[in-house]
């Protein structure tokens, strides 16, 4: 019983993580393309999301990260030796980068928080899409737990995100005319 509570709220705090890391990047995206208005919206709106981003990334993804990276390694006993699950050992290694692209996120929230734009829009929609592609990558391994399936799955989502960049590309374009 107590495996299938710390399971759940494994679960239940991912997905606030990703929810947060998704919204965030969104707000991060409008943030940067208020910086293009004309006073006084720009300061209203940029005022505005800096405290949309300030409630999000303390009070929902901050905590979901922690509260996900306690809940995940209390269940690792119950996979021991990782030795023989390969497909856990690599799902640690994407839950690492998923971390540091985390530690992306609030390098680039500290900047928007100081008047710093240091990316475009284009390129924070691309960032945006590094999520899409770790979460994928997690859940493939969790479920199919074997690493050739789960190269089918990646080949399937690298197709994807070459249409999302084509997509963000047309996106761009048709927003420009």
């Amino acid at each position: 019983m107590s495996f299938l509570l710390l399971k759940s709220l494994h679960i239940i705090f991912v997905v606030t993580w990703f929810s947060g890391l998704f919204y965030i990047v969104r707000l991060f995206i409008y943030h940067t393309e208020s910086n293009e208005k004309s006073e006084p919206e720009k300061s209203i709106l940029q005022n505005q999301f800096k405290i949309m981003e300030q409630r999000l990334w303390y009070f929902i993804t901050w905590p979901s990260a922690v509260l996900t990276l306690i809940f995940g390694p209390s269940l690792l006993l119950n996979f021991w030796p990782l030795n023989d699950k390969p497909w856990l050992i690599v799902k640690l290694l994407f839950v690492l980068v998923l971390f540091l692209y985390h530690l992306g996120c609030h390098y680039i929230f500290k900047s928007l928080q100081d008047n710093k734009f240091l990316y475009t829009s284009t390129q924070l929609r691309i960032w945006n899409e590094v999520a899409t592609i770790l979460l994928f990558s997690i859940v493939f391994l969790v479920v199919l737990k074997n690493l050739v399936s789960v190269g089918w799955g990646m080949l399937t989502l690298l197709i994807l995100s070459l249409l999302m960049m084509v997509g963000i590309k047309v996106y761009k374009k048709r927003r420009e005319s």
